[in-house]
């Protein structure tokens, strides 16, 4: 399994300084969720046309990789206008994948991390025409475990509405445990080889009140989702979303960074 981190946790970083960093402590990637003000991948400078290139050589030259373009679509909105505007940001997000040579981009259901209301048979035809898009590019959008999607039998009923081949999910262990109410070992039974790409973060929740936690320091099942992991087999990233971009309060993310990456290093 590889590490990595998303920018969501480094808002105010530049790209130069996300690519130092993860060098420094020994990261293998880094998974894109904006970059400073811009959250739209395809607008950020080093990913333009005339930069692409040179971007990618320098993170080749240092051995790190972009695992994922973690888009914003939440294709299965309760407002089939936005469901569909979300669609067209996922092509995009496929094209860029495509251009920079990234397997995979992500995508949601509602875009919200708690249950909530949205157009799931929208959603599914939308999510099926989204992987026969990518397929055409060697990308695959990968449905993420939030919302709704966080439960895993709802996830394997919308994949198999979708009916798409080239298609895969994006397990946030966060969110299964907490919205789902799944131990990582049900999660795992369930989706298997489908898991593609893995979202982690710690907490404890209070009376409903979630509070984010460096690794360890909470009460998700970290060290039982690894092993979950192991048992699959599955040799894909392991990137820690901190949500410092929306909750800013949270500690800084160099010192999240390390902590993390020495946790994980000890319990893989």
């Amino acid at each position: 399994m590889k590490l990595s981190f998303s920018t969501l946790g480094c808002p105010r970083w530049n790209f130069g300084e996300v690519v130092s960093i993860s060098k420094d402590l020994g990261f293998d990637g880094v998974e894109i969720r904006g970059l400073g003000s811009e959250m739209f991948a395809p607008r950020i400078a080093e990913f333009s046309a005339e930069n692409r290139e040179k971007t990618m050589k320098r993170l080749r030259d240092i051995g790190l990789e972009i695992p994922i373009l973690t888009s914003g679509a939440a294709i299965a909105d309760i407002n089939r206008e936005k469901a569909q505007a979300a669609f067209v940001e996922a092509c995009a997000y496929i094209n860029l994948a495509n251009a920079l040579g990234v397997p995979y981009i992500r995508v949601m259901g509602t875009g919200q991390p708690q249950k909530s209301e949205g157009d799931f048979e929208l959603g599914a035809k939308l999510y099926a025409a989204l992987c026969e898009y990518g397929e055409l590019f060697n990308v695959t959008p990968l449905a993420e475990t939030n919302g709704n999607l966080s439960s895993s039998d709802e996830m394997l009923k919308f994949l198999d509405a979708a009916g798409a081949k080239n298609c895969g999910v994006l397990w946030d262990i966060h969110h299964t445990v907490v919205f789902g109410e799944e131990k990582p070992g049900y999660t795992a039974s369930k989706l298997g080889s489908l898991i593609k790409h893995v979202h982690i973060k710690d907490s404890k929740v209070t009376d409903g009140v979630i509070t984010y936690c460096m690794m360890g320091h909470g009460d998700i099942p970290v060290i039982d989702s690894i092993n979950e992991l192991k048992k699959l087999n599955y040799t894909g990233f392991i990137s820690l979303e901190w949500v410092k971009r929306w909750k800013p309060d949270l500690q800084e993310p160099g010192i999240v960074f390390a902590h993390y990456k020495s946790y994980m290093d000890r319990n893989m």
